[in-house]
């Protein structure tokens, strides 16, 4: 899979948008001074990145199981 391809991805887009959400809420707990808010809205961000990453582990593993797999079956 290319990098445009990465980047143009339904999973990567929502992960943007949740990630730059979440930055908002930060700030506007920043603002309003409202550290439970701002905390969340960090915690938020790090765990969309952290969701992202995972779910890409996950296919790319599944992917090296199928190209295992059809290996196995030319023989």
């Amino acid at each position: 899979m290319s990098i445009k391809d990465k980047l143009t991805s339904r999973k990567f887009l929502i992960s943007l948008a949740t990630f730059l959400g979440s930055i908002g809420t930060s700030i506007a707990g920043l603002n309003s001074n409202n550290d439970t808010i701002a905390t969340v809205g960090i915690v938020c961000a790090v765990l969309s990145a952290a969701i992202y990453a995972g779910c890409e582990a996950y296919i790319d593993a599944a992917a090296v199981g199928i190209g295992q797999n059809a290996e196995n079956t030319e023989e």
